[in-house]
């Protein structure tokens, strides 16, 4: 390779001071050694760099180019020197997290604005999953850690649990929907007559699942609750929602809350990780979500 960061920065340096001798010396070389690397370089990329008349060293157009693209390299190499240094120390070069999209995404980035005040450089990567969607991301490597997986995991173990707690669930319809006015506590017939807004699993490769879905029903399916609040919202269907999404559309006018003959029991929600996985970032993570009241601080801005 005829360009090296060796000679970038040799190339920024220069830029910087405005001639070859204070480069060097902020280099701590002499200005022979920065003259052969500029010069070498010129002669294998057959451009001239510098225009070299008068005091100060000024860049040519090619080499204004050079250096304007060589310093995201220079950054990007001492971002990368810096993560494998934090590696060495245990932090993790990434950290990819799972989260049950019925956690508030604003809880997650509550926990990323805490985590970038530790300067671990550790690069993080959330993604919302739905139903078994945490489960399938830990199985198949896709996540490190998982925030809010319900019910059982995969079967052959390998991971770590921590219970956060249980969400509860409200069965809500919009004002104009017939159920609305429909006598309490709705039974399975009411509710079978009219359309379920369901949330899609978003496992790959563990079975999907579903709940508070009666047999038969006809379903309109969407990608996640805020959609699936919408879609209840606007009448195009019924269904069970947070506790939290529900009692905050109801408050707003947007949906009424119905009781049930049959009511969606309570849902656990875990924090789970790989047994093997030992690193600091994901530990500051457990930390920080496996205490008394986080679940039910994180969903203080559900529905908001």
């Amino acid at each position: 390779m005829r360009l090296s960061l060796d000679a970038l920065l040799v190339i920024d340096a220069i830029d910087r001071k405005g001639s070859f001798a204070a480069a060097a010396h902020e280099l701590h070389r002499v200005p022979s050694a920065l003259t052969y690397t500029v010069q070498k370089l010129e002669e294998d990329l057959d451009v001239p760099l510098f225009d070299r008349r008068g005091h100060r060293a000024k860049l040519t157009a090619a080499g204004r180019e050079l250096l304007a693209e060589g310093r995201h390299l220079l950054r990007a190499a001492g971002e990368l020197e810096a993560r494998v240094k934090r590696v060495a120390t245990g932090w993790e070069a990434e950290l990819r997290i799972a989260y049950d999209g019925l956690l508030p995404a604003a809880a997650m980035l509550e926990l990323a604005r805490n985590f970038y005040a530790q300067n671990a450089d550790t690069r993080l990567r959330f993604n919302a999953e739905v139903l078994g969607g945490c489960w399938d991301a830990l199985a198949s490597g896709r996540a490190d850690l998982a925030i809010g997986a319900s019910g059982e995991g995969p079967p052959g173990g390998g991971y770590q649990t921590r219970p956060l707690g249980e969400i509860d669930w409200e069965f809500a319809v919009a004002p104009a929907h017939p159920l609305a006015q429909a006598k309490e506590p709705l039974t399975r017939g009411d509710i079978l007559a009219h359309r379920a807004v369901v949330v899609a699993d978003s496992s790959r490769s563990l079975p999907p699942r579903t709940t508070g879905l009666l047999s038969g029903q006809d379903t309109l399916t969407i990608s996640d609750a805020d959609s699936k609040l919408q879609a209840q919202v606007m009448g195009l269907g019924v269904g069970y929602l947070p506790q939290c999404l529900a009692a905050a559309a109801a408050a707003r006018g947007e949906l009424v809350i119905k009781k049930t003959e049959e009511p969606k029991v309570s849902q656990m929600l875990y924090l789970a990780w790989h047994t093997s996985h030992r690193g600091k970032a994901q530990r500051w993570f457990v930390e920080q979500v496996y205490v008394p009241g986080w679940l039910d601080r994180a969903l203080e801005s559900c529905g908001k």
